[in-house]
């Protein structure tokens, strides 16, 4: 689910939480959420076997519904989307449904362990929305480098793994565009549901992007029974990815802040490399060698040397990974 530059709001507790210091709990914890957002795109490719983009996309919106939903409501914070429902649906369509359909769609033409590292430049096209949206995040200094340095190891990628084949840029293409989705729904967040509980918007995304798929899933009905392998993939993609993933995500938040807890963004492509090579043997390229330390360490310094308040204060990502 995105995971930088995007969110679903910051619980209060977590706001002033950062620490130095993390028990091996907590390590374990940030591992585990890491490695199953950077399973998601292995699912995804796994899943397109037998599903539609429609199929995978509405099924896994409604599968995390089904773990979000329950908790939110056991909190008592569904009342807090009241009257808020127009926005709730506008960050549906632009964080979470539109992002999930280009994905799934690249996903049929690239390799799962590429899109990974595609979807971790969110912080690239947050800092040069910022520019624009919000100049109290402004990137200074070595985050300019950083900025650079990642856009020029999206370069790489295009140029060096996708070069020879169209359709694999047209995919690639569609990943990128997923991510500035990502970006630009972090943004309308701060705006418009910063105060909304975290399980709460994330519940209530879920619920609307299913429903706006859920047509497009009907009109791609598959034309025979999905295998074992793909059933398995959207459990894991939707309760786990979306769901259990999202839980686990916001309860390091509350332990060690936000600012610790994003490390998870820049761990989770080296997970979806990991897996694409080892579970799907998909060729582990220079081109993605470099790509992904360019894109990782130049979003990292992206995130890190805003002008503005600490990340520790900011909205946190959401599951839309």
């Amino acid at each position: 689910m995105c995971l930088t530059g995007s969110g679903t709001g910051l619980e209060p507790r977590a706001a002033n939480l950062d620490s130095s210091v993390m028990s091996r709990r907590s390590w374990g914890t940030l591992l585990i959420v890491a490695a199953i957002w950077g399973s998601s795109y292995l699912f995804i490719k796994v899943a397109l076997e037998d599903l539609s983009v429609g199929w995978v996309v509405c099924g896994r919106c409604a599968l995390g519904a089904l773990v979000l939903v329950p908790l939110a409501a056991h909190r008592g914070q569904l009342g807090a989307l009241r009257g808020r429902w127009g926005a709730v649906v506008t960050l549906a369509l632009v964080q979470v449904a539109v992002p999930f359909v280009l994905i799934a769609a690249g996903e049929r033409e690239i390799a799962s362990g590429l899109t990974g590292i595609l979807v971790a430049s969110v912080p690239l096209f947050t800092a040069l929305l910022a520019l624009r949206l919000d100049r109290t995040q402004v990137t200074r200094g070595w985050g300019l480098v950083g900025l650079l340095a990642g856009m020029a190891g999206i370069v790489l990628l295009f140029g060096l793994d996708l070069q020879s084949d169209s359709a694999a840029v047209i995919g690639g293409l569609m990943v990128v565009l997923a991510s500035l989705g990502y970006a630009i729904g972090g943004f309308f967040l701060r705006a418009k549901l910063a105060d909304v509980p975290a399980a709460a918007t994330a519940s209530g995304t879920m619920l609307v992007s299913a429903a706006v798929t859920l047509p497009l899933a009907l009109a791609t009905m598959p034309d025979h029974t999905p295998g074992l392998d793909t059933v398995a993939s959207m459990i894991v993609l939707g309760m786990g990815g979306t769901g259990v993933a999202f839980v686990l995500f916001y309860a390091l938040i509350a332990d060690v802040g936000m600012a610790t807890t994003s490390l998870v963004t820049y761990i989770a492509p080296v997970f979806a490399v990991m897996y694409g090579a080892l579970l799907l043997d998909e060729p582990i390229t220079a081109g993605a060698v470099g790509g992904m330390i360019l894109i990782v360490a130049g979003s990292y310094l992206a995130a890190s040397s805003r002008s503005g308040p600490s990340r520790s204060t900011e909205p946190a990502p959401g599951p839309a990974r």
